[in-house]
């Protein structure tokens, strides 16, 4: 019997819930007990629209066959294997597959891939590579990792060290070194565009001040998202982030795109790097990699970075990093059953075909009570709403549990709504989810 059948409800003291006003929660609990194609079920056995893919991470919808299938007969075949000093021939043929449709123009692909278990470890990841790049190349001095305020980068102390949300911060000590840019967001110049908005690309010009600050002799790498999820969905500039790379070039400095949300087609292409244009050295990837079915991560790495490494004895560790389940045989038989359906129903790319209708849908939600701002780019949308006083994230969070009691699932990140839903999304479903908004937006106080 599975545990969402039972006839007595769950107890739920034991598990420490992630993310959670814990205490809260347990209160008045929301359970999900089943899910397909675009829907939850609840516990209850209530429908609810999936208004996030999940945590982001469901690109092809729930419940995917084809995933289970392979994830069962890898199991069967070989559950576990170790990756130091070893091998599984389904890592590599992963690896193959994604060095395909690696983030970067032809010639140029990140191709080169180091797996990990998470979008945290993924970044983790990403900045030790860039330490170790730049001591490689006789640059050891440059330790000093750049973030940007309003970055979400993981919950590694090097995620939240160049991340910038506070409450990730507060408790938790940070790497000496890190320093951050200022954030895009420009509520007074921007509000309600549809894709990039016209101002703040100069704000990439903190890069120059910092390395000013510090020397670029300091400075290892930059991370940012190219368009900021966790934090609201902060959309770049028109200019920025071709601003920062060049930057970055002129100073010997790697850039990262942390594509854990945005890459596997988010905003129409495979990645942000080829919606913008702009091509990092690194970009850490996780969530959509395997539909969120078993949990993984993966950096691709540019050849100059990987090459740079590859010196020395060849008897010798070159990048003296990785993680147990690195590789690990189930996880990359989910991920490669997850790339054939993406593949096969031109999933990397369908939100740029639904990105009109998606559009209309969210801005029609402008004039709505609290709302004063909503962003949309490719298949996300964030909608901003007035916080109450004293009381900042309250009234989105009144929205959330509303929709979710009238079926509808949506992330608040203070008093920011964020959409993503599966791309497997179809205009009805655009039109469902603003009936239900909507109607929560004008009941809330």
């Amino acid at each position: 019997m599975n545990a969402h059948n039972k006839p007595n409800a769950p107890v739920l003291d034991s598990y420490w819930m992630p993310f959670t006003a814990n205490r809260q929660f347990k209160a008045a609990p929301r359970l999900l007990a089943s899910a397909e194609g675009m829907y939850y079920t609840s516990a209850d056995g209530r429908t609810v629209l999936d208004g996030t893919a999940g945590l982001w991470c469901v690109n092809a919808g729930h419940g995917r066959r084809q995933i289970a299938s392979a994830v069962e007969r890898q199991l069967t075949q070989m559950d576990f294997a170790p990756s130091f000093q070893m091998g599984h021939p389904i890592a590599f043929d992963f690896a193959e597959r994604l060095a395909e449709i690696a983030p970067g123009p032809e010639g140029a692909k990140l191709d080169r891939v180091f797996y990990t278990g998470s979008g945290s470890e993924s970044v983790d990841t990403a900045l030790k590579i860039a330490i170790a790049y730049q001591r490689a190349i006789g640059q050891g001095t440059r330790t000093r990792l750049i973030g940007r305020e309003r970055g979400y980068h993981g919950v590694g102390f090097g995620g939240i060290s160049v991340g910038g949300i506070l409450n990730n911060r507060r408790v938790f000590p940070q790497l000496n070194g890190s320093d951050h840019l200022r954030h895009t967001h420009d509520l007074a110049r921007n509000a309600y565009v549809k894709g990039q908005p016209e101002h703040g690309a100069d704000l990439a010009d903190d890069l120059e001040r910092l390395v000013a600050l510090h020397g670029a002799e300091t400075i290892a790498a930059c991370i940012v998202e190219p368009v900021a999820g966790s934090t609201g969905v902060l959309i770049p500039p028109k200019g920025y982030l071709e601003k920062l790379r060049a930057i970055c070039d002129k100073h010997g400095i790697l850039l990262i795109f942390d594509e854990v949300i945005t890459g596997f087609g988010r905003l129409g292409a495979a990645f942000a790097t080829d919606y913008f244009g702009v091509t990092p050295d690194l970009v850490t990837t996780a969530k959509g990699l395997t539909n969120g079915a078993i949990p993984m991560g993966a950096v691709f790495s540019s050849r100059k970075v990987h090459d740079a490494l590859m010196h020395g004895p060849e008897n010798a560790i070159e990048l003296f990093h990785g993680y147990t389940y690195s590789g690990h045989p189930v996880a990359c038989a989910a991920g490669i059953a997850t790339l054939d359906i993406y593949r096969d129903e031109g999933l990397l790319t369908r939100a740029a075909e639904l990105q009109d209708d998606w559009y209309e849908a969210m801005h029609s939600l402008k004039g709505l009570p609290h709302v004063i701002d909503i962003r949309t780019i490719g298949l996300i949308a964030g909608i901003e709403l007035a916080s109450r006083d004293g009381a900042p994230g309250a009234r989105a969070y009144d929205v959330f549990v509303d929709c979710f009691e009238k079926g509808l699932l949506i992330r608040v990140t203070g008093d920011i709504i964020a959409f993503s839903p599966p791309l497997i999304a179809e205009k009805k479903h655009f039109e469902d989810i603003v009936s239900i908004l909507g109607d929560a937006l004008k009941r809330a106080a």
